[in-house]
C-alpha cells in the first residue's frame, strides 16, 4: 500500500505533533468520560479487539439496535468508500450511513481477507484489502495468530453434556442467546484499575435461575420437530435481579450506577429460525425436568 494511502487514513481530529518552530509537541491525554447524552454506558473511547478470522485490529462499537458493530479502526475519505459502506460514529453509537463529512468508517468485514470480496469496492479498499491480508500473513509466519481451522480446544474446561454453549436465556420478558454457558457470562463494568471485572454474573449468594423445558416463540413459524426447548427461566427472579442480568453486571457493580461498561452486552434477542443451530431440546446434565408456559 502506497504511503498515501495511510496519510488518508488519519482522523479528522489528529494533530501535526510539532509547534510552529519545528519542535515536538507533548503527548496530550485524553480524558475518558461518559457523555450525558449517551445511550450507554461504554467509555467514549472505542473497545479494541482483533478480528477472530484474520487476525488484524478492529474496533467495537454499539449499533443502533443495541447490537455490537465491528469496524475498521481508521477512518477513510469518504470519496473512497461507496455509500453502502459507510459508517459513522454519534454520540458512541455506530450508524450505517455517512454524516455529510470527507471521513467516513467502514465496517471491518468487508476488508476482512478471510472473507469472500465483496461487489463493487474501489481501488482504495482493494488495496486496502490486500494490506490487510499480508498482515494476516505476518502473524501467521510470527506465531501471533491462529486461524479458526487450526484451533484445538486442548486445555479448555470441557462442556458438559447437553450443556448449550449458547444458552437461551428468558428474563424481562423477552428470550435472548447468551454467547457463552451461563457460568461463564462475566460482568462487563470497568474497576477502579482501568481493567473488566473478573466476577461473573452467576453469583453464589444470589437466587438462580432454572432450567426449563418450554415451547418456541409463540407465533413464529417451527424451525424443529420438538415443540420444546431449553431455556435458562430467570422471568421468576425480582424486577431488578433481571435488569442486572441485562445489564451484565456482578452484585457489586449493579449497585455502582456511575460505573462504567469495559465491554458491551452479549446478548442478541432470539430469533429461532436465524438461531436454530443453538436450540437445544434437551435439559443439560443433572437438572430436573421441569415444565413451564411460554
Amino acid at each position: 500500500m502506497s504511503a498515501g494511502i495511510f496519510a488518508a487514513m488519519r482522523s479528522t481530529h489528529a494533530r501535526s505533533g510539532r509547534r510552529r518552530d519545528s519542535s515536538s509537541l507533548p503527548p496530550r491525554h485524553r480524558a475518558l468520560r461518559i457523555a450525558m447524552d449517551s445511550p450507554h454506558r461504554l467509555l467514549r473511547m472505542a473497545q479494541g479487539g482483533s478480528c477472530t478470522d484474520c487476525g488484524n485490529q478492529v474496533h467495537w462499537h454499539q449499533g443502533i439496535e443495541h447490537q455490537p458493530v465491528c469496524l475498521h479502526p481508521h477512518e477513510l475519505p469518504t470519496a473512497a468508500v461507496p455509500e453502502v459502506h459507510r459508517w459513522h460514529i454519534g454520540a458512541g453509537i455506530a450508524y450505517p450511513a455517512g454524516d455529510g463529512s470527507p471521513w467516513c468508517r467502514i465496517a471491518h468485514l468487508t476488508l476482512c481477507p478471510a472473507r469472500d470480496t465483496p461487489e463493487s469496492l474501489t481501488q482504495h479498499l482493494v488495496r486496502l484489502r490486500q494490506h490487510l491480508a499480508l498482515q494476516t500473513r505476518r502473524l501467521l509466519d510470527d506465531g501471533a495468530f491462529t486461524p479458526p481451522s487450526r484451533r484445538t480446544t486442548a486445555g479448555s474446561r470441557p462442556t458438559p453434556p447437553c450443556q448449550p454453549a449458547r444458552p437461551v436465556v428468558d428474563l424481562l420478558g423477552s428470550r435472548y442467546l447468551a454467547t457463552q454457558p451461563i457460568e461463564e457470562i462475566r460482568c462487563v463494568a470497568r474497576t477502579q484499575r482501568g481493567t473488566r471485572c473478573l466476577n461473573r454474573v452467576l453469583a453464589p449468594r444470589k437466587s438462580r435461575g432454572t432450567w426449563r423445558l418450554t415451547s418456541l416463540l409463540p407465533g413464529r413459524p417451527p424451525v424443529l420437530p420438538a415443540v420444546e426447548i431449553a431455556v435458562y427461566y430467570l422471568r421468576h427472579l425480582a424486577h431488578a435481579e433481571q435488569q442486572r442480568w441485562r445489564a451484565q453486571r456482578c452484585p457489586t457493580h449493579a449497585l455502582i450506577s456511575e460505573a462504567a461498561d469495559m465491554a458491551l452486552e452479549d446478548w442478541e434477542i432470539f430469533d429461532p429460525l436465524l438461531h436454530r443451530q443453538h436450540i437445544a431440546t434437551r435439559l443439560p446434565a443433572g437438572q430436573a425436568r421441569h415444565r413451564a408456559r411460554a
